[in-house]
């Protein structure tokens, strides 16, 4: 199976993801196209890395990955194609891909050169089309490319950690109004050393980051329901810290941005003990 996922930000009103599935079956009537979201915020690079980096490893290994954020080439952002973990990824050098990895060095990684082998009228997305569909069948990344060593690193939104404190950034608000921050747990945990902390944010402070939604339940006496509305702060399914209000609904309850102020780029420290 030849899986292609696609992660755009190109919304569902428009005929733009329906065309290019059409472009991809045209080129690899073959392949397996998954949707992971196209509702990521229009160039929104921090959102786009958080939506790709939680999902990809739940795919088979092999699977490419074409995200379609802030695609444009031009003298800031070439196009590019790397392996990773065992997963093939398509995107603009904007910034994603040095999100994602974190510093990890990649299996490989191209600056793709193929736009004069397409024609004149090709669109950004057709040469991504192109690459992904050359990948899916098994084809070599040198082929399309030429091999690089960096790629543009995005230095504002990352997480700073000195000995005492983690200062992070709201990088992703998701459905139910949660707030998730670029502070992962790897992170925590290697600076915390079993010392007490303090996570704060907007003069608000938590104190204790629970292991799921739930455990915010402390008391046997009150039902889970007396405590709809508080707030929370868990490490997610993706491994990184986010903050809650229980049960949340941001058009009942409320939600982490209505209740609690936060939003995009908004600072979250945690600050630890001796």
């Amino acid at each position: 199976m030849s899986i292609i996922t696609l992660t755009t930000d190109y919304g569902l009103k428009d005929h733009f993801v329906g065309a290019l599935k059409g472009k991809l079956l045209s080129e690899f009537r073959e392949a397996t196209i998954i949707d992971i979201s196209h509702n990521i915020d229009a160039f929104n690079v921090a959102e786009a890395a958080y939506i790709i980096g939680a999902s990809y490893s739940s795919f088979p290994k092999g699977t490419v990955h074409l995200i379609g954020v802030d695609i444009e080439l031009n003298n800031e952002n070439q196009h590019i194609a790397m392996q990773w973990n065992d997963h093939y990824f398509i995107c603009a050098d904007n910034g994603i891909l040095s999100m994602l990895t974190q510093k990890i060095v990649p299996q490989k990684l191209v600056a793709i050169t193929i736009h004069d082998r397409l024609p004149n009228d090709a669109t950004d997305m057709d040469v991504f089309v192109k690459v992904s569909c050359h990948l899916a069948k098994g084809g070599l990344l040198n082929v399309i490319g030429k091999e690089i060593k960096t790629i543009k690193e995005v230095t504002e939104l990352q997480a700073v950690v000195n000995e005492n404190q983690i200062k992070g950034y709201v990088t992703y608000i998701d459905h139910f109004g949660n707030v998730v921050t670029n502070i992962s747990k790897k992170m925590f945990l290697e600076t915390a050393k079993s010392r007490p902390y303090e996570l704060k944010f907007k003069r608000q402070i938590i104190k204790t980051i629970l292991p799921k939604y739930s455990d915010i339940g402390i008391s046997e006496k009150y039902p889970l329901k007396y405590y709809e509305g508080q707030k929370l702060a868990i490490f997610n399914e993706a491994g990184f810290l986010e903050i809650a209000i229980f049960r949340s609904n941001p058009d009942t309850v409320g939600s982490a941005t209505s209740l609690l102020g936060l939003s995009y780029r908004d600072v979250v420290t945690i600050e630890f003990g001796n």
